[in-house]
């Protein structure tokens, strides 16, 4: 890639402004659709699940520990769980197994 690094980090900069600034110019009133609020109910759910889910796949070495947190993931959020007591406890389920048991 050639061309003036400053140039990239300026249309990035933009994109990623734009994207954050539409929904609060665009949308003013609450969102009464039940279709829009599920959709939005899901986002960080499947956001972290596009973070996660390639690096369960392409992980070297063993995939015990990897493949134990994703289940325990995928069962909190199915149960409910908050995004942030999802990702904490499947981390922590993966550091304990490849910490202490698996070696």
């Amino acid at each position: 890639m050639k061309g003036n690094i400053y140039i990239y980090i300026l249309v990035m900069a933009l994109v990623t402004y734009t994207i954050r600034l539409l929904p609060f110019t665009l949308i003013r009133k609450e969102i009464k659709n039940i279709y829009i609020k599920s959709f939005l109910h899901y986002v960080p759910y499947v956001s972290l699940a596009v973070m996660t889910f390639p690096e369960i796949l392409n992980v070297e070495g063993n995939k015990f520990p990897r493949i134990a947190g994703f289940i325990v993931a995928l069962i909190l959020a199915y149960r409910g769980g908050s995004l942030f007591k999802v990702a904490f406890v499947s981390c922590t389920v993966v550091f304990i197994l490849e910490l202490f048991i698996i070696h």
